[in-house]
């Protein structure tokens, strides 16, 4: 087995998992560590996408798939999804075998909707993975953990280590494991090669649709620009146009797609509450990357860059925030959502648990915007009609600031360089 590895988050999760099911999917974007975790808990592994092997193991799924599951439990099979007759395949040894653990899936794409006959539903449990949080990548204290905040409402205390020109390195470098051991020159340069390899190959084989390298540049630059926001299909399509008519919304509809099945794109759907008031709400979802680094990479936005231009940054560091607090809460059996009305009353997230306790959080790079973030949380705790749904667990601003505190309003003040799950 491979030493040094970096514990993640999921670790517990996909142990869980595989005491309930016979099978567990883990999905996520290329690079984020999907293969490394299923190793350490695995027994014995098939590597799809091996050269050495991987027409060989092509032609065995599309004849005997069940010659290739076999081997000591779990199994881990690699990148299943370049063979989809290997899904078909688990689910029915897993239903002749009867026993959990059997087997460990990882995949970073969505295959065809036609290409498996069933959906595994009672038997392959799936697994989202992202890129590394702050916390498992060491660059967050973990003072001030998320389950915390929703069993109790402590007086927070800790102290980020991360200046704001370490938060600029980390939201360019990202959470890709590969990065986070090498120099900080080569670990900036694994984001810039990921858009590089959508743009040329990945986007084009996801569906099988030729895709212009140009266009899905253009298209990656556009959501970067339009991060943590709720830009309509026409406002992307007229900012990748640059004037060229000829690009419909159905096209730039099929570029989104293909990024969404590379699980590239994630989308941040909107929270719906009971209000005491007939307050129309906002339906739209906000669009973040996968990981921040990819925005930055798009952008051809360097730390510095970053620092000369808050904005950017700004809306940056709100997708980093975004990332780790859904890392924190999967890993409470949570969800993570955002929220704004018609009158443009906003949380840029709202963390929901399955048993209705929910916390909303602000995100906000510097201490100067903390009072009207505050206000803000405040004002729509007092929204909410608690005859219906519970009260907040917790209101937090999540700073770039250095210091975890409780304020006298009772808002939490918390840096994203303290918190863990």
């Amino acid at each position: 087995m491979k030493t040094n590895y970096l514990k993640r988050t999921v670790d517990v999760e996909l142990d869980s998992k595989l005491e309930a099911f016979g099978a567990v999917l883990i999905e996520g974007p290329k690079w984020c560590g999907k293969t490394r975790t299923a190793e350490e808990h695995s027994k014995s592994a098939l590597y799809m996408q091996d050269p050495d092997s991987a027409a060989s193991h092509a032609l065995t799924a599309d004849t005997k798939p069940s010659l290739l599951l076999r081997g000591d439990t779990p199994r881990l099979i690699d990148e299943w999804q370049t063979c989809p007759s290997l899904w078909d395949a688990v689910r029915f040894a897993v239903d002749r075998r009867d026993q959990t653990g059997q087997f460990i899936l990882t995949g970073s794409a969505v295959p065809a909707d036609n290409a498996v006959k069933h959906t595994g539903t009672g038997r392959i449990a799936r697994l989202r993975m992202r890129p590394m949080s702050l916390f498992e990548s060491g660059d967050s204290t973990g003072e001030v953990s998320l389950s915390s905040l929703f069993s109790r409402a402590p007086d927070v205390e800790g102290a980020s280590n991360l200046s704001i020109e370490r938060l600029a390195f980390l939201i360019a470098r990202g959470g890709w494991p590969a990065s986070v051991r090498q120099p900080e020159g080569a670990a900036l340069r694994h984001a810039a090669e990921y858009v590089n390899a959508l743009a040329e190959t990945d986007a084009s084989r996801v569906d099988g649709i030729e895709k212009n390298p140009a266009r899905v540049r253009a298209m990656l630059k556009s959501l970067a620009r339009h991060t943590a926001t709720t830009a309509a299909m026409t406002t992307l399509r007229d900012d990748i146009a640059n004037g060229d008519i000829s690009l419909s919304e159905k096209s730039v509809a099929l570029y989104l797609n293909a990024l969404r099945r590379l699980f590239v794109v994630e989308e941040l759907p909107a929270w719906n509450p009971a209000l005491r008031s007939k307050t129309a709400m906002r339906s739209s979802p906000k669009r973040h990357f996968a990981d921040p680094s990819l925005a930055a990479a798009a952008l051809h936005a360097s730390p510095p860059a970053l620092l000369d231009d808050f904005n950017t940054f700004g809306l940056l560091f709100e997708s980093l925030c975004v990332r780790d607090l859904r890392v924190y809460a999967q890993a409470l059996d949570g969800e993570v959502f955002h929220y704004r009305d018609k009158s443009d009353l906003e949380a840029d997230a709202v963390v929901c648990l399955k048993d209705g306790r929910w916390g909303a959080v602000e995100v906000k790079l510097g201490a100067k915007a903390i009072d009207e973030a505050a206000a803000s949380l405040l004002k729509l705790r007092d929204c909410i009609d608690t005859a219906k749904m519970r009260r907040p667990s917790f209101l937090m601003v999540l700073t770039g600031s250095q210091h975890a505190l409780r304020r006298k309003d009772g808002v939490l003040v918390v840096p994203v360089g303290c918190l863990k799950s």
